[in-house]
């Protein structure tokens, strides 16, 4: 067997604040008097989500969302058992972009919420009470959805290590995945300083957007007039 690298560290690093996160965001949001540190939370995820979906373009060859997105045929190749490559198969590579669409419609909603009570999204004043009402609903609502993929998710991981011996737990911690020797697949490449700033500046741009303070507060209500007896 040979090392080979898989995964460089903006991508690893991506991958276990995500996990952290959205651990977070659910303890956050069952518990009492921490729901601002929840919309907190939701809001560094939307920058998160944005780092990935540039690093995907511009990020090392395993990161790239060119290298492993899911066609029919390799899909029918996988499970026939023909496939054959580094990083996500193609199975994972659906569960990834469920997962990353997921989690972006979740935060996307939870930006608008109103909870009609104490707690507003960032960018709540951006619609009306209605909307931000149903917004709520389906927030509440997609979170069991996210709760359900994300153990369908831990689930295939120990399936994919107690069943078919393919640990895909150490590759994203160490960056680096065995490979047998007459296997010749080529080390990751690119993803260069260069390449992480402009994901960093495109993804802060949008974390800046996503906290609202850009938008302008309310006018004050109009002064009532004092009966002049």
């Amino acid at each position: 067997m040979q090392k080979v690298k898989v995964w460089d560290l903006p991508t690893r690093l991506f991958h276990w604040l995500l996990v952290i996160s959205i651990a977070a965001l659910f303890v956050t949001g069952k518990m009492e008097g921490v729901i601002v540190w929840h919309g907190r939370i939701g809001v560094f995820v939307v920058g998160l989500l944005v780092f990935r979906v540039v690093w995907g373009v511009v990020g090392s060859t395993y990161a790239r969302f060119s290298q492993f997105f899911p066609t029919p045929g390799s899909i029918l190749a996988y499970l026939k058992g023909e496939w054959r490559g580094l990083g996500h198969n193609p199975l994972g590579a659906l569960s990834v972009f469920a997962l990353l669409f997921l989690a972006a419609l979740q935060t996307g909603l939870g930006l608008f919420t109103y909870d009609e009570i104490s707690f507003q999204g960032p960018l709540y004043p951006l619609v009306s009470d209605e909307i931000a009402i149903r917004f709520t609903g389906w927030h509440r609502l997609l979170a069991y959805g996210l709760l359900a993929f994300a153990g369908l998710h831990v689930a295939s991981i120990i399936f994919y290590k107690l069943v078919q011996k393919h640990d895909l737990l150490l590759p994203m911690l160490t960056g680096r995945a065995d490979v047998a020797e007459n296997e010749s697949f080529p080390s990751a490449r690119g993803g260069d300083i260069s390449a992480f700033c402009l994901a960093m500046a495109l993804a802060a741009l949008v974390l800046w957007a996503a906290c609202g303070t850009w938008i302008p507060a309310p006018p004050p209500p109009p002064a009532q007039e004092i009966p002049a007896w």
